[in-house]
């Protein structure tokens, strides 16, 4: 029997060369992303200081908007998105917010009805009390009034009840719709005599005559304009409260000797209250019989320049507003002298709004009218601050036109002799100031220097008189340089607002 061997025999080592090691995989290269330009405004627009927004930190911006771009480029959407269009970082960190506050508020509603749900599938039974609308004919005692008041009805009795404030009302309320009880009790509310008198003073005309006398007109109602049948010439003017009957109001023939009547009337007597209530009769007649046409022009003509001739600005506005209708309805009139009249009333008004509104309603062909063309210069010269320009065109106005001026001038010269100080010093001629502020004294007279009363009454009343001073030689000279603090304090006060009316 062989015996076997008590180790394990190993081959021996040849070499001392060991094998080679497996070659080490090679990193991954990470891919450089070129951004698209859109990205890259995409990005500047996140980062814009327009585009923060309150509650959105910087940092939660920027996570986002790594995020997005990040998702896109794994995507390989840069090039394919709108990046203009794109949310912004922040619009998307808003909008998820709202979405999950609605969620919540959603989720808990959802929660507080299975919780409603559950306790009415549990058996359990609502008071009987709390369903029951009370019944006002039966009484209740004191224990049932007491166990059915909340506690807050309670209390507080001087403040109302938390009833009352939850629904709006109050005392102040309660008040009211008592009174309104009481006013409907006495019958005012629904009585047909005083429903009837109140449509009548209104000037309702009601389609069934009433049975209670009136002292307004009771003819039937009409179907087209009033027509007059007065043939009286001199009508005083009152004030319509309804409708006026035919025979109270004249119809045109007789408005047409009227107006006649009332121009001879004021050459001769010059008695203005009686000319306005005449023409303010005729107008109103003119307007109940909606008469246009060229004899209503007269009238508001007429009118306006009596009316602008005693420095009556109402009454001229109230006429210029309806001519620039009646004009715009192409009835013949004098336009070009209105139209030249309204640009120097807004002149006088300081109206900037009105002025731009008027300039822009001026066609080619009005621009070229001598008066129109006159009453422009005079506003580029005063918006330019050409005193010198200014007097002269006040000095040649066309029409009626100085009677508007001779409302700016007395401003308008506070305002010269306030750049006059400041231009000439020390002191200059009171010859020169009377010829710049167009003093010129009566027009008949012959004498040169007629004006200086004038301009030296005109300095005296507005603080200058302390630097008037008579020369030896007789020469008057004002001392300019001392008087710029008074003439810029007179023209700070001189230019206040003008309303619609014309007075300061």
């Amino acid at each position: 029997m062989q015996m076997s061997p008590s180790y394990t025999a190993v081959a021996a080592r040849q070499t001392l060369h060991r094998p080679d090691a497996p070659p080490a995989p090679e990193p991954a290269r990470t891919q450089k992303v070129s951004w698209t330009p859109g990205v890259r405004g995409y990005v500047q627009r996140a980062f814009d200081a327009d585009s923060a927004m309150i509650g959105v930190d910087l940092a939660e911006m920027q996570q986002r908007l790594k995020a997005v771009i990040t998702q896109a480029a794994e995507a390989g959407h840069l090039q394919t998105i709108d990046w203009t269009t794109y949310p912004l970082p922040q619009n998307l960190i808003k909008t998820e917010r709202e979405a999950l506050a609605l969620s919540n508020a959603q989720n808990a509603h959802i929660a507080n009805l299975n919780a409603s749900t559950s306790y009415l599938s549990s058996g359990a039974k609502i008071p009987e009390r709390s369903i029951k609308r009370k019944n006002e004919d039966l009484e209740t005692t004191d224990a049932e009034e007491d166990a059915i008041t909340p506690p807050w009805k309670k209390h507080n009795t001087n403040k109302g009840s938390m009833e009352d404030r939850m629904t709006g009302k109050s005392k102040k309320q309660d008040k009211k719709q008592k009174k309104n009880d009481a006013f409907r009790a006495n019958g005012l509310g629904t009585n047909a005599a005083v429903l009837e008198k109140r449509k009548q003073r209104f000037g309702y005309v009601s389609p069934e005559p009433s049975s209670h006398p009136s002292s307004r007109n009771d003819s039937p109602e009409r179907t087209g304009p009033l027509v007059g049948t007065c043939q009286i010439v001199e009508k005083s003017y009152f004030r319509l409260t309804a409708p006026p009957a035919p025979d109270t109001v004249r119809p045109l023939p007789v408005l047409e000797k009227a107006l006649n009547l009332i121009r001879n009337k004021w050459k001769n007597e010059h008695n203005y209250n009686y000319v306005c209530d005449q023409l303010k009769s005729m107008r109103q007649d003119l307007t109940v019989q909606h008469i246009q046409n060229e004899l209503t022009v007269k009238v508001y003509e007429s009118h306006a320049r009596i009316a602008l001739e005693m420095k009556d600005l109402g009454e001229y506005n109230q006429c210029q507003t309806q001519l620039r209708a009646l004009y715009k309805m192409s009835i013949p009139g004098r336009s070009e002298e209105f139209t030249a009249y309204r640009i120097l009333y807004t002149v006088y008004t300081c109206n900037r709004t009105d002025m731009n509104n008027l300039l822009a309603d001026l066609t080619l062909g009005d621009k070229q009218k001598p008066a129109v063309q006159h009453a422009l210069q005079v506003r580029s010269a005063l918006a330019s601050g050409n005193y010198h320009k200014f007097f002269r065109l006040y000095l040649d106005a066309p029409f009626m036109g100085a009677y508007l001026l001779d409302m700016v001038v007395e401003r308008e010269r506070i305002a010269a002799m306030a750049s006059i100080c400041k231009a000439y010093k020390p002191d200059v001629t009171l010859r020169f100031i009377a010829q710049e502020l167009a003093f010129f004294g009566d027009v008949d007279a012959p004498e040169p220097d007629a004006g200086l009363p004038q301009c030296l009454e005109f300095l005296c009343q507005h603080g200058g008189e302390p630097f008037v001073e008579r020369k030896e030689d007789g020469d008057i000279r004002f001392h300019t340089g001392k008087a710029i603090a008074v003439f810029e304090g007179q023209r700070a006060a001189a230019f206040r607002s003008v309303d619609i009316k014309g007075q300061i």
